[in-house]
């Protein structure tokens, strides 16, 4: 896994720690998803001032974000385009493991069981969305 970009440092380093160490899980779990979906390089990069993943070519998936706000101090926020299925299909296969918010929103507790096969699979699905074969 390469250095963390310097825009996503500087966005991370103002979260508190809960928040950073949740997100140095998160983004080795979607690193890890990215390359055994083979979806070629994967882009780290801020999107609307959040960390935010995609695959580097077109038409094979969309971007997941991610972000802490003091509005939900103990959550740290998923985020994906609010016209896929993802927030629908993750719902359905993990009713418990997030706290969705319409159809672009998964919150994971910061103090609470970590949901990492969820969030791999989140990930998964999100990155190979485009995929006729996801």
């Amino acid at each position: 896994m390469k250095d963390l970009p310097a825009d996503i440092q500087s966005v991370v380093r103002g979260w508190p720690r809960p928040a950073q160490s949740r997100f140095e899980e998160i983004r080795g779990i979607v690193h890890d998803a990215a390359r055994r979906a083979r979806i070629g390089d994967l882009v780290e990069t801020t999107k609307w001032a959040q960390p935010a993943w995609l695959p580097a070519r077109p038409r094979i998936g969309t971007t997941l974000r991610c972000d802490w706000h003091a509005g939900h101090p103990d959550t740290l926020g998923l985020f994906v385009h609010c016209q896929t299925s993802v927030v629908e299909t993750m719902r359905t296969l993990y009713p418990t493991a997030f706290v969705y918010e319409g159809n672009r929103a998964l919150r994971l507790s910061l103090t609470e069981e970590f949901p990492a096969d969820a969030i791999d699979h989140c990930a998964f699905l999100t990155l190979t969305y485009h995929r006729k074969s996801a």
